[in-house]
């Protein structure tokens, strides 16, 4: 299932990269505010001051480091796509292993490995639903045949026509 509203390759990493770090930051600020709100000294100006202490801090680390791994994650794919000359889930489940053991590398083979087995089996779930939910979706609105009425038949099909 080719994806026609992406951009074209070069700028599909400056574009995935991006949208993850948006996503990184957005994400982060939710969850950094609530745990700064949670964890800062009694009194609700402090908890607001603390709520956005810890937005400020460490928002961005988590956006860069969603924007690190939409990019690699991009750069394989566009690289998968030039090599194996076609745009198919393969090209996303390999590269999300490949991101997994890359951005792992420095924690060792073991962390490695087990980093790249759950990116793959990660994209392999997000490729598998979302050819379930194309599949699904397309069946929803394929055309619908009507049975037509023969022409030696009757109108009424339950009257049995008369063979002269």
């Amino acid at each position: 299932m080719a994806e026609y509203t992406r951009e074209p390759c070069p700028w599909r990493i400056v574009d995935d990269c991006g949208g993850a770090f948006a996503m990184g930051t957005i994400g982060g600020s939710v969850f950094q505010g609530i745990k700064g709100f949670r964890n800062a000294p009694s009194g609700i100006s402090r908890r607001f001051y603390g709520s956005w202490s810890a937005i400020r801090q460490r928002a961005p680390m988590i956006g860069g480091s969603f924007a690190v791994w939409g990019g690699t994650f991009s750069t394989i794919d566009c690289a998968l796509i030039q090599i194996r000359k076609k745009e198919d889930p393969w090209n996303s489940i390999i590269s999300g292993a490949a991101t997994g053991g890359i951005l792992a590398v420095r924690s060792g083979t073991m962390t490695m490995l087990g980093s790249a087995v759950i990116g793959g089996t990660l994209l392999a779930l997000i490729e598998g639903v979302a050819i379930l939910m194309g599949r699904y979706s397309a069946s929803a609105f394929a055309p619908q045949v009507m049975n037509q009425p023969s022409p030696n038949m009757s109108v009424n099909p339950f009257v049995q026509q008369s063979q002269a």
